[in-house]
């Protein structure tokens, strides 16, 4: 008998066993390590009160993962399985299968445990890709209906938000098991001869076939399913016309040849297992089907819409697509918010200061003056007291009510940032111990300046008694009982431990944590110990060695300062502790903090999504809420693509004991309704319950109206027809003093009364201009009105001589040579000037601009002072001050209107000719050579002004004040020379004084 070697080498006991104890040992800390991540994150949950949403989405993953993994194993193996069962006995000798006669002896022994092994690496990947569907899997199960149909198959919008995305996954996942079974079969019958490529008879047993063929027939069953899929999807692409949702050739050609291929698809199953095992019994007609399905799926569904698109639609393309266009606006204006939009008229006709400036009470008090960015620097260096603290970029924009009179403040909060630590300051002790905590909410009113140029503290300080600051209030004017931040913005940072704090003691008398500095000068520290209901309790042996695995920190286990009482405060961002209790929601990008009930709570905006809306247009967040502050002390946010969104929730995060809630804001919004009812009905709390002194300051989210404001630039036409032609578009401006930098101006909070409003109110506002050019088209406001948001927008009629925040700028620092001689006084090698918010507020039936002019001195640790405030009415050029206040500029701008005509220093415009006295001496070649450059500049100045170009016209006027200038020496030149006689030019150098043609535009 003749033994036949096993054609794989056969591996050692010892190999074995070492192969063993490898994989236990990864296997081992694999699983330990997602042990200690489960643990430590029910902890977390169960200290902030939200383990229903923690067991709620780790169940859902678990379950989606054993059954998506299951089933595909299941499907996969069976089919194996099945391939191996029907493999013929006998098989013709051919060399092919001598060949294969190796392997058949390798897999016939453990052919069960090879057909298991392969199915549960393939159900392991699958069973990962289905848990991450939970967000998929938990809306379709608690799906709610919208109350609004899609226009064309009038089924309600919540199949296509909650249900789609679901079964549309489901479908990829039966398309993926069958080409994994029909592969995996094919592999098997071709090993164990039931398909043979080589030797005498049938390349494939009867049963092969019906196997291999049934297998197809199943793929083409879900192409048939897809088809039906595909015709809802229809309306969630994008159309020629740069609109999502179905156009006119998607409806009458696309739509019924997705049905005709449906019904082709069900036909072509059921011939090919017809014609396969009870008719011809060869795989010869079954091809024949597969290949009419593919000529129909390219004639019907690809050839025939473009022959629809092409000769009936593009011809016509306005009238065909008008309906359907409509469908788009309604559905983007509908999912977006738009829909309520408050547009009205504001002509903007007067182009002179009113005298209502000065006597003016809703508007020009309330004006602000502080930029939130720069004064940021201010707050660090007037507050700061250590080098430790920080208030971060930008500071926030809130409003407080103070001694009966509301008005909006811009507040910050001492934190501690530990990028500032020194290297004794920064190891593990004094990191996580001692310095665990900031102190206090700065806040100073922002239309107030005091001590040459800074704001005027009101709160916040780190002493008792004020009385000796000149420049700070002397009192606490905005009340808070507990002052410290343990939670905030500047103590994340996404490195591993970067933001946990160990706080508790078991001796009352010994307080180690850091507080705050005290005494005259501040060289003494008042310590303190935690006493607020949050953090971990980590007190025992086995919660420290669990958090020293978690933080791969020793010091847990070994260090004193870690005792019975101790507690971890972790995960201490407002915005990652909100996303981790609320997964579902994306939030806004500045979280701004408040004081309600005496305590320091930072609110945040949660926004619901979707990107499955019919017919509504697809934007991608990062994209739309991206400008100049972007990431200067707001967080970016994901390049996250939807086409519904709702600010539906307010969050809030206690400063000291990270306390979360979420309140429901939008108590209409499906997507909120589904996803409290997935985790129990009762996760968020209702609106009917906010605490009235926490909706005070509840604002209008930004990164909401950047989304709205820039689609409004197009969705406010309503009309299909001027839609189509896009001739009224609108565009966001790049920042006025950064044109070239391509940037977007970023919107701003203000307080204050825009036309036809009753009285002020806090609100955020951006200008927008016409597409491709730089004149104002409209203000956008966004406010809350009786608790619920409100959408206006001031529009400006076409042709306004109004410009727009770029030319302003322009036109305010360039072009008028007194104040462009003042501002040049302000820079200088030892100093910059920075520009504040450029605010565009209509008064008076005209436009008032305002821009804080700051000087920074080049100085080690100096910030920005203000030092002058430009100001501009009517059309952007004709009145135009510098002045050192706002009284003194609004007073100025009163006179410039009573006068009727601009003054110097006013009118920018207005370029006197060079002095001249009778008689008969001729120029000077000095005299020439300058009236021939004030000949050039003044013809750019003309040309830069047909162009519309109102950079180049700044540049041009420039150019000719220099001209003048030097004309101005020459002259004088002269008349030393002459004995004080002035020659009379021959030729003219004298640009009349002209007024600014305005950009065509429309509003």
């Amino acid at each position: 008998m003749v033994m036949r070697s096993s054609p794989l080498p056969r591996m050692s006991r010892r190999g074995r066993v070492t192969v063993g104890v490898l994989i236990g040992v990864f296997l081992l800390f694999t699983l330990m390590g997602w042990a200690v991540e489960v643990w430590t994150d029910w902890l977390w949950f169960d200290e902030v009160d939200y383990t229903q949403v923690y067991t709620g989405v780790l169940t859902t993953r678990i379950l989606l993962f054993f059954a998506i993994g299951l089933a595909m194993a299941v499907v996969v193996g069976g089919n194996l399985y099945l391939a191996y069962r029907l493999r013929p006995l006998l098989r013709p000798h051919s060399a092919e299968q001598a060949t294969l006669e190796r392997y058949r002896m390798v897999l016939s022994p453990r052919i069960g445990t090879w057909i298991a092994v392969l199915s549960v690496i393939i159900g392991l990947f699958a069973g990962l890709s289905g848990q991450s569907r939970w967000r998929d899997w938990l809306l379709f199960r608690n799906s709610v209906p919208f109350g609004a149909s899609d226009p064309e198959f009038k089924i309600d919008v919540s199949f296509y938000v909650f249900e789609y995305p679901f079964w549309r996954y489901l479908l990829g996942v039966g398309f993926t098991a069958v080409v994994l079974s029909v592969l995996g079969a094919l592999a098997v019958h071709y090993i164990f001869g039931g398909v043979r490529l080589q030797g005498i008879g049938d390349r494939m047993t009867a049963a092969a076939r019906a196997h291999l063929t049934s297998l197809v027939a199943a793929f083409v069953l879900l192409k048939a399913i897809a088809y039906v899929l595909d015709r809802r999807a229809l309306l969630l692409e994008q159309d020629p016309p740069n609109l999502y949702g179905a156009g006119y050739a998607d409806i009458n050609a696309l739509l019924p040849a997705k049905e005709i291929l449906a019904y082709i698809s069900v036909v072509v199953a059921i011939a090919i297992i017809v014609f396969s095992n009870a008719v011809m019994r060869n795989l010869v007609w079954p091809g024949v089907s597969l290949a009419l399905l593919a000529i129909s799926a390219v004639a019907i569904g690809g050839i025939y819409p473009w022959a629809v698109q092409t000769f009936e639609v593009n011809p016509s393309v306005r009238d065909k697509e008008r309906d359907y266009i409509e469908r788009s606006i309604n559905a983007t204006r509908d999912a977006f918010g738009l829909a309520q939009t408050d547009m009205k008229a504001y002509t903007a006709t007067n182009l002179t200061p009113p005298a209502t400036l000065a006597t003016d009470t809703s508007v020009v008090p309330n004006i602000r003056l502080l930029d939130p960015e720069l004064v940021s620097q201010s707050y660090t260096q007037l507050q700061q007291v250590r080098g430790f603290y920080d208030f971060g970029q930008k500071l926030d924009i809130d409003r407080y009510t103070l001694n009966g009179k509301t008005q909006d403040y811009v507040v910050g909060v001492r934190e501690i940032n530990y990028s500032r630590l020194t290297a004794q300051q920064g190891n593990w002790l004094n990191r996580h111990t001692v310095y665990t905590h900031g102190y206090g909410l700065v806040g100073a009113p922002a239309n107030q300046v005091v001590c040459g140029g800074q704001p005027y503290f009101v709160s916040g300080f780190l002493g008792d008694d004020q009385s000796g600051e000149a420049c700070a209030s002397k009192t606490e004017q905005i009340d808070v009982e507990q002052p410290r931040i343990y939670y905030g913005e500047r103590v994340g940072g996404g490195q591993q431990g970067a933001d946990y704090a160990i706080v508790g003691q078991t001796d009352p008398e010994r307080n180690v944590e850091y507080d705050r500095p005290t005494g005259a000068s501040g060289d003494q520290g008042i310590n303190y110990t935690y006493t607020g209901e949050g953090g971990v309790e980590i007190g025992s042996f086995m919660r420290r060695l669990l958090y020293g695995i978690k933080e791969r920190e020793s010091n847990f286990l070994l260090s004193d300062a870690v005792n019975d009482n101790s507690k971890l405060l972790y995960v201490r961002n407002p915005r990652d502790r909100v996303e981790k209790v609320a997964p579902f929601l994306t939030m806004d990008g500045d979280p701004y903090p408040a004081v309600v009930g005496g305590r320091i709570q930072w609110v945040l905006d949660g926004y619901t999504t979707a990107g499955t809306y019919p017919y509504s247009q697809r934007v991608n967040l990062q994209s739309e809420t991206t400008d100049e502050l972007t990431n200067v002390g707001t967080f970016q946010l994901a390049r996250e693509n939807v086409n519904y969104i709702r600010n539906s929730v307010k969050a809030t995060v206690d400063a000291y004991d990270g306390t979360v809630r979420l309140y429901e804001f939008d108590d209409t919004d499906p997507v909120l309704k589904a996803w409290n009812k997935a985790f129990g009905g009762d996760l968020v709390t209702p609106k009917s319950q906010i605490p009235p002194d926490l909706a005070a300051h509840f604002r209008y989210p930004a990164d909401l109206f950047k989304v709205q404001r820039n689609l409004l630039a197009r969705y406010h036409v309503t009309d299909p027809g001027e839609f189509f032609n896009g001739s009224d578009f609108w565009e966001v401006p790049n920042a006025p003093d950064a044109p070239d930098t391509g940037v977007k101006q970023p919107p701003y909070y203000l307080l204050t009364q825009f036309p036809e409003q009753d009285a002020p109110r806090f609100q955020i506002t951006s200008a927008v201009t016409p597409l491709g050019r730089q004149n104002l088209a409209a203000l956008i406001s966004g406010s809350y009105v009786d608790g619920k948001p409100q959408l206006q927008v001031w529009e400006l009629p076409d042709q306004t001589a109004v410009q727009g925040p770029v030319q302003v700028h322009q036109r305010m620092t360039n072009t008028n040579a007194q104040i462009r001689q003042d501002l040049n006084l302000l820079s200088s090698n030892q100093a910059q000037v920075l520009y504040g918010n450029l605010l565009s507020l209509p008064f008076g039936g005209g436009m008032l601009y305002v821009e804080p002019v700051y000087v920074k001195s080049n100085q080690e640790n100096a910030y920005p002072v203000l030092q002058k405030i430009l100001m501009s009415y009517g059309d952007g050029g004709s009145y135009v001050v510098l002045a050192n206040n706002l009284q003194e500029g609004i007073k100025e701008l009163v006179e410039q209107g009573k006068r009727g005509a601009p003054q110097q220093g006013g009118n920018e415009n207005e370029n006197p000719p060079p002095p001249t006295t009778g008689g008969n001496q001729q120029l000077t070649p000095e005299l020439r050579a300058a009236a021939d450059k004030i000949d050039s500049a003044w013809a750019e100045v003309k040309a830069a002004r047909a162009a519309g170009d109102w950079e180049r016209e700044g540049r041009a006027l420039k150019a000719l004040d220099d001209a003048m200038a030097e004309f101005q020496s020459a002259l004088d030149a002269a008349n030393r020379g002459n004995g004080g006689s002035t020659p009379a030019p021959t030729a003219t150098a004298t640009p009349p004084p002209a007024s600014p043609s305005p950009t065509p535009g429309g509003g």
